[in-house]
């Protein structure tokens, strides 16, 4: 019987019909039920943030990363859709399954207009039509898997979230962000939360950047690290896209000034895991650099602008690879628009400029 060969186009429907509900319920030892959406709640509420439905839609994310947790873990075979997202990597069942797994809870949550993915890489109406009685809605753009070209060693991957008020991703900046988010999938799930002081409360100044946990057998979210900060210097240093080195001679220099100056060295080949490593050793720096034959294929809009926000809310700083320009106030004019980039603490960040922009 002919069957129909599937879209090599990369792009899900985004619907997230073809994603399971998991249950997590559970209950404590007078009989109560725990919940992760309800521990949720409580630790945003606790960080200042009052808005009832940007506590809603960050909730969202922390259910699909539960979700996306429980794929990972019943994750056997390496096998491929015969499709491809849109920087031609070819897509594993895998990522379209933890795309439909945030689809799925994002569509659940009621408080989204649109959505975008590295996966469904186009502006997709997920059911909701603000109204003057719904209070604000949100935007995500988001990669549901990062990392799985380096699952298969069992290394840690995560996902990552970025989230605008109103409605559309084309034509904004990550400064405009509300907040943004990284999941971490490894021994543990943790999920670091980037709240900027305008989505706070008047008795909670400034950015914030938080970590929880989930614990109890998946039903509930711990605090674990209650205030992430970068350092302002750091000889910690993980250099992506090396290959940029051979053509790139100030990439070539800033990598042998990081050798010769005695920098540890950790990089897996997973922006997320490299990133996370900063925020968990309050310091560091991340490179990623384009050259003529090895460009880099960082995107702005599901990777780069969220991931900055969480730098810089912690107190780091980030730049375009070769622009002096914070990757926050770069435009998102093209949902698949990438580029190379630096983060990590000010003073790292300032020794790559000193390299990068003679």
């Amino acid at each position: 019987m002919a069957t129909t060969p599937p879209s090599p186009h990369g792009i899900n429907d985004g619907s997230g019909s073809k994603s399971l509900k998991h249950s997590y319920s559970r209950d404590d030892a007078n009989g109560r039920p725990i919940s992760r959406d309800v521990s949720l709640t409580d630790i945003l509420i606790s960080k200042g943030v009052q808005e009832l439905n940007l506590i809603s839609a960050i909730v969202a994310l922390g259910e699909a990363t539960a979700h996306i947790a429980l794929i990972l873990q019943n994750y056997v075979d390496h096998t491929y859709a015969g499709s491809q997202n849109s920087s031609g990597d070819e897509q594993l069942h895998l990522d379209i399954a933890c795309d439909n797994a945030v689809f799925r809870s994002i569509r659940d949550s009621f408080v989204f207009e649109v959505a975008a993915s590295e996966e469904t890489p186009a502006e997709t109406d997920v059911g909701r039509t603000a109204t003057n009685d719904d209070g604000p809605l949100y935007s995500v753009g988001f990669d549901p898997l990062d990392g799985s070209s380096i699952i298969d060693a069992n290394f840690s991957v995560g996902s990552i979230f970025g989230i605008w008020p109103g409605k559309g991703l084309l034509g904004r900046t990550g400064r405009e962000q509300v907040a943004s988010a990284v999941s971490i999938y490894g021994p543990r799930t943790t999920f670091i939360i980037a709240l900027p002081s305008k989505s706070r409360d008047v008795n909670h100044c400034g950015d914030i950047v938080f970590e929880v946990t989930l614990v109890k057998d998946h039903t509930r979210w711990e605090v674990s690290r209650d205030d992430v900060v970068l350092e302002p210097s750091k000889k910690v240093f993980a250099p992506g896209n090396l290959r940029a080195t051979n053509d790139n001679s100030d990439y070539d220099a800033l990598v042998r000034h990081w050798i010769r100056e005695r920098y540890t060295l950790r990089y897996s080949g997973g922006m997320v895991p490299d990133v996370y490593h900063m925020f968990a050793k309050s310091g560091g720096v991340f490179s990623n650099v384009s050259s003529t034959k090895a460009r880099a294929k960082l995107r702005l809009l599901y990777e780069v602008a969220p991931v900055g926000l969480l730098v810089e809310c912690a107190g780091g700083m980030t730049t375009h690879e070769s622009e002096d320009t914070s990757v926050l106030d770069l435009v998102i004019d093209d949902l698949d628009k990438r580029l190379g980039v630096c983060f990590g603490s000010k003073d790292e960040v300032q020794t790559y400029k000193e390299f990068m922009f003679k």
